[in-house]
């Protein structure tokens, strides 16, 4: 099966710089076409909050509850955002590269054309997301939850994926034959047309039970 082409962030060549480690987020603030970079974003909690045409570059995010959050077109550049809850986020067109994203709450979140790449993810939420033209590339994101996601075009290139969470999420058409695990949490039914590796076969073997003769 051939890789997804996503969408990328659509960016101006320029972008101005904004400066927000003064700014109290409010309910339904929205930003636009800028390079946010090298500051701490701390103790921030708002709603519905937008950004439009925004590069984060090493940033680090620190209690951060943006819930609903509309991210478009957006760039995180080796950022830090573990433990921030986006929970029922929208986002389109967006990127993480190098990025610490452990225990991320994307719970109910609407993804479109995102790329993780070399991401450490650890105990990542994703619970009941709806991804549709999503890669993780080179990422670690073990213990990782994605109960009852949709998963629709979804990419699993080289990942480290031991106990991530996948009960209810259908993984027809999903290959994981490049990523690395000894366990994961998953049902037959969730596992009907998923790709592995012949490697990855004893794994799914021993998880339900089975024994396998020489």
């Amino acid at each position: 099966m051939s890789n997804p082409k996503l969408d990328a962030p659509k960016m101006p060549k320029e972008l101005p710089i904004i400066s927000v480690q003064e700014k109290e987020f409010e309910p339904e603030d929205s930003f636009h076409t800028g390079l946010i970079s090298d500051c701490t974003i701390d103790n921030q909690s708002a709603y519905k909050v937008a950004f439009d045409k925004i590069i984060f570059r090493n940033v680090t995010f620190t209690r951060i509850s943006m819930k609903e959050i509309e991210l478009t077109d957006v760039i995180f550049d080796r950022c830090d955002l573990s433990n921030v809850d986006f929970t029922e986020a929208t986002i389109h067109r967006t990127e993480f590269r190098n990025c610490k994203i452990i225990g991320m709450d994307l719970t109910g979140a609407t993804l479109r054309n995102i790329l993780f790449q070399d991401c450490l993810g650890d105990f990542a939420t994703f619970r009941m997301a709806n991804f549709k033209g999503i890669t993780f590339h080179s990422c670690s994101i073990i213990s990782s939850d994605f109960y009852e996601a949709t998963l629709q075009k979804v990419q699993f290139e080289e990942c480290q994926l031991d106990q991530a969470q996948f009960t209810g999420a259908k993984l027809e058409g999903i290959d994981l034959s490049t990523c690395d695990f000894t366990t994961l949490g998953v049902s037959i039914d969730d596992l009907r047309g998923c790709i592995i590796s012949r490697g990855q076969a004893s794994v799914f073997v021993s998880l339900f039970g089975l024994k396998l003769k020489e």
